[in-house]
């Protein structure tokens, strides 16, 4: 079990981002890097200015819950607040244009394909090295090589690339487009456990990757950890407490396989959004 806390994580602005503009991130937890359900679980806030990123697509999912704004993910497209969206690997999504104050809980993780998900600190060292070759603009990096010939290359692609020594694979996707589900149209089913709610929107891919809800009641708990892969639950209303201590908004938890009942005691009606990791 890990836990942490937005409430004492600062919000860092990304210095050497592969996009044009100002995002800054509260990173609440990261997986175990190498291995193919490798994650990062964030909280995001667009800053002065606003956020650009042409369309691209990734080698890992995404899963998105806006929790303030409107999220602009293609031309014309839009999710609104209080929206999930599941980003699957090798599918197209943008350009974006993110507006200043958007907010949104984001994690990134490894696919059904098993690719895995590259770390931040892999990630920011590599965009160090690559700026010595070349420049990152509008989310493209531009190099010239030894015959001076202009080469192009999405940001994220030359990234991975630099981390890994090899090329970039693309699983064929298993979705022709992104997943949007609204929450508020679903109905909260009540589990055994008296005073627990769950609101499933869905599950993913052969390797059963989950999303959804759960609700607490004052004074009852959730039996956390039961799943058969990572769960990892981000507290998007209200204030439990664990082992004695109490953990506010936009905590993060992370519950290994089958390291369960782990019961979160809900001190104020509670509800987590919730992510069961695919299992492999």
């Amino acid at each position: 079990m890990r836990v942490s806390e937005a409430s004492s994580t600062d919000f860092g602005r990304i210095g050497s981002n592969m996009r044009e503009g100002v995002l800054e991130q509260k990173f609440l937890l990261q997986g175990k890097p190498g291995s193919p359900n490798n994650y990062l679980i964030n909280v995001g806030r667009t800053g002065a200015g606003g956020w650009t990123a042409p369309s691209h697509r990734h080698n890992f999912d995404q899963i998105r819950y806006v929790i303030k704004g409107s999220f602009p993910y293609g031309q014309g497209k839009s999710m609104p607040e209080g929206w999930v969206g599941y980003f699957p690997e090798s599918v197209y999504y943008g350009p974006q244009d993110r507006p200043e104050g958007l907010e949104m809980m984001v994690c990134q993780l490894g696919g059904a394909q098993g690719y895995g998900f590259v770390s931040v600190e892999e990630r920011e060292a590599a965009n160090q090295l690559l700026k010595t070759k070349g420049e990152f603009k509008d989310g493209i990096y531009t190099w010239y090589d030894e015959s001076g010939k202009k080469h192009n290359q999405d940001g994220f692609e030359a990234c991975f690339e630099q981390v890994m020594g090899r090329k970039l694979e693309y699983a064929q996707p298993r979705y022709n487009d992104l997943v949007l589900m609204n929450p508020a149209n679903y109905a909260w089913i009540p589990e055994p456990t008296n005073g627990v709610f769950s609101k499933w929107l869905g599950s993913f891919t052969e390797r059963n990757t989950r999303i959804g809800f759960v609700k607490v009641e004052a004074g009852a708990s959730f039996p956390a950890g039961l799943q058969p892969s990572i769960e990892l639950l981000f507290l998007s209303k209200g204030k439990i407490s664990l082992e004695g201590k109490e953990y506010g908004l936009h905590s993060a938890f992370e519950f290994a396989a089958n390291e369960g009942p782990v019961p979160l005691r809900a001190v104020e009606e509670t509800e987590f959004f919730r992510i069961v990791m695919p299992t492999f």
